[in-house]
């Protein structure tokens, strides 16, 4: 096929493969029930803003060792309205009661949003390094999430970039195992005031951080929340303590040093 035939044959609908993209949604409930589509519908636009989100920062990691600031800062800021989109389909999914959900939820058997392999990587990517956050998916996700974790997170990145920059970051923060969980560091803290004080540019990409992080943050308030407003404080599906895990989860800062330096300023 020439260009100007294979031209002339795409269309919105083949480019998009969008007919194969509507037959994804398969309501497993006798009827089905109404609102089993909106939940598979939310669900899986997760999955792909969650696809989105990783190549975002994979960019973002590459572009902060690179020192390309604006470059950064553009994936970042990208990255932090992503997230926002994200917070805002949880008012989507709050539509639906707790009887209309009740309707359908035991057709989700065994399945959680605990199993999203996507949200786990993008965990790792943040720097989680817990051995145990992959130990229930398959073989060659865990080992994927392995190799994550054996890298540099978007935080090591960061650091990357400052030192780059003339702030001096510890030779042992640098060169440490990333396989290891980073941990907040006062010498790094010291640095971060520094920059603060000495370097707009560089002080705007660390605030584009606090931005994701209050993001990420945001996020999990708003999914305990919905969680706990739907099936209250039952069991999860996926056989979790459901709300009682998921509350475990706030409040604890991705980028812990950003946070400790506020009183400091």
């Amino acid at each position: 096929m020439s260009e100007n035939e294979f031209e002339q044959a795409l269309t919105y609908t083949s480019y998009l493969a969008v007919d194969e993209l509507l037959s994804l949604q398969r309501p497993l409930s006798d009827g089905p029930e109404h609102d089993e589509l909106l939940f598979i519908v939310i669900h899986q636009t997760y999955e792909l803003w969650f696809k989105q989100l990783l190549h975002e920062f994979a960019a973002a990691g590459k572009a902060l060792e690179a020192g390309q600031t604006h470059y950064a800062l553009s994936l970042l800021g990208r990255i932090r309205t992503i997230l926002k989109v994200c917070v805002t389909q949880v008012d989507i999914l709050e539509t639906m009661t707790p009887l209309q959900f009740n309707a359908f939820r035991g057709y989700l058997a065994s399945s959680s949003g605990f199993q999203s392999a996507q949200f786990r990587k993008m965990e790792a990517v943040l720097g989680r390094r817990d051995s145990k956050m992959a130990g229930h998916l398959p073989l060659d996700i865990q080992e994927e999430i392995a190799q994550i974790c054996s890298q540099n997170s978007i935080w090591d990145s960061l650091l990357v970039y400052l030192n780059g920059r003339g702030h001096a970051m510890p030779s042992s923060v640098l060169e440490r195992d990333k396989k290891d969980a980073y941990v907040s560091n006062s010498e790094v803290q010291d640095a971060l005031l520094l920059v603060h004080r000495q370097d707009p540019e560089s002080a705007m990409v660390c605030e584009r951080f606090v931005d994701i992080d209050e993001g990420v943050q945001e996020w999990r308030y708003r999914h305990v929340k919905m969680v706990e407003r739907t099936i209250g404080h039952k069991a999860g599906t996926g056989g979790s303590s459901g709300v009682g895990y998921l509350a475990s989860t706030l409040f604890h800062p991705v980028f812990t040093d950003l946070w400790e330096i506020r009183s400091r300023f």
